[in-house]
């Protein structure tokens, strides 16, 4: 397949959330457990396949792999991979234990996590120097633009997991200092790029059909970092005084219910968006991924808040959220297959007027 990008891990993260997602609800429901086995499952075949499919493709069409990162599009979605490997390392350490035993799931939930940190951080740097230095034509703020520098945000929570495992002192420290500074590395990045795509819609237009999916990863920085505020207060005391781990947990719920309010209100927007769209025409292509993933960063970060502050308000709208990513990976995966087996997915083409 000579259109094989780095796109396709989108689908590989868009089922890990589903595991993980399962295991943080609030709220105990029948079947959750063997839902989030089952989407572990088809996470860790989904990664294996996706991986060598990109593997054959450099080999069968290195001209064209060479080309990804200098188009001003396709070059984003180089933060899929990293993001897709931690997603499926904590998938492995939540739910995986239950099929290959605790030892083994934190063995590859480090080696991911491990992998996938490195390669987060050198696409935060690479593709916005690519950005500012290579990319030509045009290149209107749109949400794939989140993509390169959201990984360091995913270390941050999903390190947050393995935080109690890393040896007691020094080591453990540092695990919890790097991701409270990855944690900021994606923040600020986040919150340079989201007023501009907001200024695009306030001023231009939402740009072309096959592109509007793309709001929706907006809510992934913003879903993710409550969860990463939440889960790293929630393990600061395993690391530092307890006058520091009880501010930082305090923290995480000052910093995450009027982030939440603000998420809701950017899921509303993108789902007007979305619904008119739609009713013109929204054709089929991997963007539609970006229904998942991001939402399931919200359902996880309004766990964490649930979690923390005993809410039963928030606790439901954890499970409504969840109800919600499952129809939407649903969906996405069906037209994926469909869309695979007939050969009709391609690269996302750069938005034009």
């Amino acid at each position: 397949m000579a259109t094989f990008g780095p796109n396709w891990f989108a689908s590989v993260m868009g089922t890990g959330i589903v595991a993980t997602a399962a295991v943080s609800l609030p709220v105990r429901l029948p079947g959750l457990r063997p839902l989030a086995v089952g989407g572990w499952v088809l996470a860790v075949v989904l990664l294996v396949a996706v991986t060598a499919a990109t593997a054959r493709h450099w080999r069968r069409y290195p001209a064209v792999a060479r080309r990804h990162h200098l188009d001003p599009v396709m070059a984003h979605f180089y933060g899929a991979p990293p993001m897709a490997l931690m997603t499926v390392g904590a998938a492995t350490l939540l739910a995986g234990r239950d099929v290959i035993g605790e030892t083994a799931a934190l063995a590859a939930d480090w080696v991911l996590w491990t992998a996938g940190t490195i390669g987060g951080l050198i696409t935060a740097v690479a593709v916005p120097y690519l950005q500012f230095t290579r990319h030509t034509g045009e290149r209107e703020p749109f949400g794939g633009w989140l993509m390169p520098v959201v990984p360091p945000m995913v270390s941050a929570a999903t390190g947050a997991l393995l935080i109690p495992y890393a040896p007691a002192g020094q080591p453990r420290l540092t695990l919890l200092v790097a991701c409270y500074a990855m944690f900021g590395v994606s923040l600020i990045a986040s919150f340079a790029v989201i007023p501009q795509i907001w200024q695009r819609l306030a001023t231009r237009d939402v740009g072309p059909a096959r592109m509007v999916p793309t709001l929706w990863i907006v809510l992934g920085p913003l879903g993710q970092s409550i969860t990463a505020l939440n889960l790293l207060g929630g393990v600061a005391h395993l690391a530092l005084p307890h006058e520091y781990a009880d501010t930082l947990r305090v923290l995480g719920v000052v910093y995450g219910v009027p982030v939440w309010g603000f998420t809701l209100l950017w899921m509303a927007l993108a789902t007007a968006i979305t619904v008119r769209t739609a009713r013109a025409h929204l054709p089929f292509s991997l963007t539609w991924w970006s229904f998942t993933f991001p939402v399931g960063t919200c359902v996880t970060g309004t766990s964490a808040l649930a979690t923390h502050t005993g809410s039963d308000m928030l606790a439901g709208a954890a499970a409504l959220l969840y109800a919600g990513l499952l129809a939407a990976w649903t969906v996405v995966a069906l037209r994926t297959t469909r869309g695979a087996l007939r050969g009709t997915l391609s690269l996302p083409a750069a938005p034009q007027r």
